[in-house]
């Protein structure tokens, strides 16, 4: 009797719940509901993320120290406020670009899947390309929306730094980056961005779809078997792959993110305006290579939390939408 409560206490689920395509999502409940959980994951990490820009913008003051002592200085200096600066207009600037990136994600892929049904791969194979090629149309189509946005929020986030401005708030960044350098000043690092990370967001979602895959076959799991998994279960194998791609993705783009950073946010180096040579250029002559890792303790904190909490609260979200019967 134990036993039998024990398990309807805790449904298990269809494998097939591991991988909700877009066909079977009530898409209105998608956006709601991921919309709510993406703001609250992201409030979670967003002190990670202020401390990482401030090491790799900041001059030998701050970037010589290690992330743990970076936010102990925010604290003091600012407060609690401090390590949240830049949040608000992050979680209302990004509603809009998580409906894009959210709804071409999970088109591409679910197009993939059908082109590619009947080839002669194996499955986990098709899987990873599947999510590889949604995770790089999604990237690309994201960074004309989000790119700008960006510059305004790391703006917010090292404002009285040297080498950086003051600002009265997101309109005012807007305002005085178009002053100075019109239109293309918002967005600044767009080409490098577009370039690096479309493949790194490849690589994250193929790596993601392919690890889960894996990870349930060689826990015995098949879609043809009785077998199912619980809700623990599901979660624990999400966050593994989730974590596992983050942590690897951290690893690769650390010195394409802080090269990045800089061209946002530095306005002059002393030889007119940046670009990514020159920004390059006086990271290596201020910590020679090592400078290109600068921040990677709390970006690679930041990737593999991300990873982990961004793939959990994705999955979660489409089970909470699938449509009713």
């Amino acid at each position: 009797m134990a036993i039998e409560a024990a398990e309807v206490a805790t449904p298990r689920l269809s494998l097939a719940d591991t991988d909700i395509n877009w066909d079977r999502l009530d898409k209105t409940r998608f956006h709601v509901i991921g919309a709510i959980l993406f703001t609250v994951q992201s409030a979670l990490i967003h002190p990670t993320a202020v401390v990482k820009t401030r090491m790799q913008v900041a001059g030998s003051g701050i970037s010589q120290l290690n992330g743990l002592s970076v936010f102990r200085h925010i604290i003091r200096a600012n407060g609690i406020p401090g390590i949240f600066r830049g949040f608000g207009t992050s979680a209302i600037g990004s509603l809009p670009g998580r409906v894009l990136a959210l709804t071409s994600l999970e088109v591409s892929k679910d197009m993939t899947l059908k082109y590619t049904q009947g080839l002669n791969m194996p499955e986990a194979t098709r899987i990873g390309i599947a999510n590889g090629v949604a995770g790089m149309v999604s990237n690309l189509l994201s960074c004309a929306y989000f790119v700008p946005l960006d510059v305004v929020i790391q703006r917010l986030m090292v404002q009285g730094l040297p080498g950086t401005r003051s600002f009265k708030g997101p309109v005012d960044v807007v305002r005085k980056v178009r002053k100075a350098e019109g239109f293309r000043g918002m967005y600044r690092g767009f080409g490098l961005t577009a370039i690096t990370q479309t493949p790194a967001s490849a690589l994250w979602w193929g790596a993601y779809g392919a690890a889960q895959h894996f990870i349930w076959r060689g826990l015995g799991y098949r879609d043809d078997l009785e077998k199912k998994p619980s809700h623990v279960e599901m979660v624990a194998v999400q966050a593994t792959a989730g974590t596992l791609a983050g942590a690897c993705s951290s690893l690769i783009t650390t010195p394409i993110d802080t090269v990045k950073t800089r061209l946002q946010v530095i306005d002059d180096y002393g030889v007119g305006r940046p670009s990514v040579m020159k920004t390059a250029k006086a990271l290596l002559k201020e910590d020679g290579w090592r400078g290109f890792y600068r921040g990677f303790g709390p970006r690679f904190l930041n990737m593999s939390i991300y990873g982990t909490t961004m793939i959990v609260t994705y999955e979660l979200i489409k089970r909470l939408s699938v449509k009713q019967a």
